[in-house]
């Protein structure tokens, strides 16, 4: 017969083996929930980048709606001012035909084509609103007031799109970029590339002023 005290060396045994199985069970688990963590954080930043920029997009494009109605309102008080009006108009055609989707951002030719074409769009509008300046009873209009004042607050949005934006690309790009991310999107994720930015334009640290 077993004397009681190797019995309870045995149940004793037992129980270290139990908590040791539960033990290394569980640090198997907090290293596979840690690795497919950092499995996840690209496609997981690189989604944050992507809607950041559709942000952007929508922005710019509730500007461009912008546009026509403040050009026939200018054109009722200033139809002398032919050619600022008409470099508006081609100059929101051009933004409008540069196609834009989510392969946009990481290739640099499409991505510097969408800015410089932005960036001419707002350059022409800035010389149409100086125009206004000329033409008092233009600038107490209550359409071209309201406008304004939607203009004003879209051009701020449009700088806060932008700036989310860079923050969510550098995010991504450094991910990508240094180890582990650059590991792990080799491994899964190779049709994962680094993201473009805007680049620094004149004033581009506050939006426009369309006071008047």
């Amino acid at each position: 017969m077993r004397s009681g005290s190797a019995i309870a060396g045995g149940h004793a045994g037992r129980a270290w083996f139990g908590r040791a199985r539960a033990l290394a069970a569980a640090v198997l688990l907090a290293t596979s929930l840690s690795a497919c963590g950092a499995i996840n954080r690209v496609p997981t930043l690189e989604e944050q980048a992507k809607s950041a920029w559709s942000e952007v997009q929508n922005q710019y494009q509730r500007r461009a709606d912008l546009i026509p109605n403040l050009v026939e309102t200018v054109k009722g008080y200033a139809q002398q001012e032919k050619d600022v009006l008409v470099g508006v108009t081609e100059a929101r055609a051009k933004a409008s035909s540069v196609k834009v989707d989510a392969s946009t951002v990481s290739d640099p030719q499409k991505f510097k084509e969408f800015q410089d074409a932005q960036n001419q769009l707002s350059g022409a509008l800035g010389r149409l609103l100086v125009t206004v300046e000329r033409y008092p009873d233009l600038k107490s209009n209550q359409n071209f007031l309201a406008l304004q004042s939607q203009l004003e607050g879209t051009e701020n949005r449009i700088a806060v799109a932008r700036r989310d934006y860079i923050g969510a690309v550098q995010a991504y790009n450094t991910e990508v970029r240094t180890i582990p991310g650059r590991w792990i999107a080799a491994w899964f994720y190779p049709e994962a590339k680094p993201m473009e930015t805007f680049t620094a334009t004149p004033n581009s640290e506050r939006p426009p002023n369309v006071k008047f």
